[in-house]
């Protein structure tokens, strides 16, 4: 169970892509405690996603590069295992700050499941699995950091002042979901998995994208200027500038030419710039919203 190659499936360092939506709860939180801080966070960022990476990569036994993983190595029923223990530790995690929070961890751990398990498999949905993955890796991951962050239980979900950011997120992951699948047609085909990437095509991919994108950029606008927080959306902008020539760019070399382009290598480096873009910002969001720097 402990081999170095499951360890590698649990790609503990990707979950630095889903961090904004972390660092976006925590600028809104209201109720805000060290210990749950350090909580919700291990909880998160160490067990319960590093446990949905390496569940699902036992079940889709992949040959070609992953999301985090270049070669990923052959799996092992340890991988199994080993999934299932950190999902036990964030649930337990959890748990020391209230029940209602670690149901939620449960909840995303069995639909994160269903994304791969062969007896449900989300990932044969094109739409399904969109839709379902981009929600709850951000509007109900929002809600629930919300939730452990101040203590709150399952009735976060229904306030606007929660649910509306939270939708926020699920916007861009809307946009950037299809472009994490670009470059795994070939085997996705082979499994079966008619993920939406594969049924648009690769510029139909970066096109669709491109929409999301740009909704859920209007939607940060509206947003921000809504809570009279003009300098955070000029701020989000300049965030974004990277992010936005590199999609660019990108889209202009695959035009030319898909098979060289539509890889790997230019997917993770999306990923980097739009993670580094994304997390800097909204970790001074946090500090400008909160104002936490002047209790120093």
């Amino acid at each position: 169970m402990f081999k170095w190659s499951n360890w590698l499936h649990l790609r503990i360092p990707f979950s630095f892509y889903l961090m904004p939506v972390f660092f976006f709860a925590l600028a809104l939180t209201p109720n805000h405690n060290p210990e749950r801080l350090i909580l919700v966070f291990l909880a998160l960022h160490l067990f319960l996603y590093p446990s949905s990476n390496g569940y699902n990569s036992y079940f889709d036994k992949d040959e070609k590069s992953i999301g985090g993983l270049r070669t990923p190595p052959k799996v092992s029923l340890g991988l199994y295992y080993l999934s299932l223990l950190f999902f036990a530790i964030a649930i337990g995690l959890g748990w020391l700050i209230n029940w209602q929070f670690a149901s939620m961890l449960l909840v995303y751990g069995l639909v994160s499941m269903a994304y791969s398990h062969p007896i449900v498999r989300l990932k044969k949905y094109a739409y399904g699995s969109w839709i379902i993955a981009g929600f709850f890796q951000g509007c109900f991951t929002f809600c629930m950091a919300y939730a452990g962050l101040s203590d709150f239980g399952w009735d976060v979900m229904f306030k606007s002042h929660v649910f509306i950011p939270g939708l926020l997120t699920s916007l861009m992951l809307w946009g950037s979901y299809p472009l994490t699948q670009v470059y795994q047609h070939e085997e996705d085909a082979k499994r079966g998995d008619n993920t939406l990437s594969l049924k648009l095509g690769v510029r139909g991919t970066f096109s669709f994208s491109a929409i999301w994108f740009l909704v859920a950029g209007l939607g940060f606008a509206w947003y921000f200027s809504s809570k009279g927080q003009m300098d955070a959306f000029y701020a989000f902008l300049l965030a974004m500038l990277p992010v936005v020539l590199y999609f660019s760019l990108w889209f202009t070399f695959v035009r030319k030419d898909e098979k060289r382009f539509a890889n790997y290598s230019w997917a993770m480096w999306m990923n980097r710039i739009s993670g580094l873009a994304l997390n800097a910002f909204f970790i001074w969001y946090f500090l400008e919203n909160t104002q936490i720097l002047q209790v120093f």
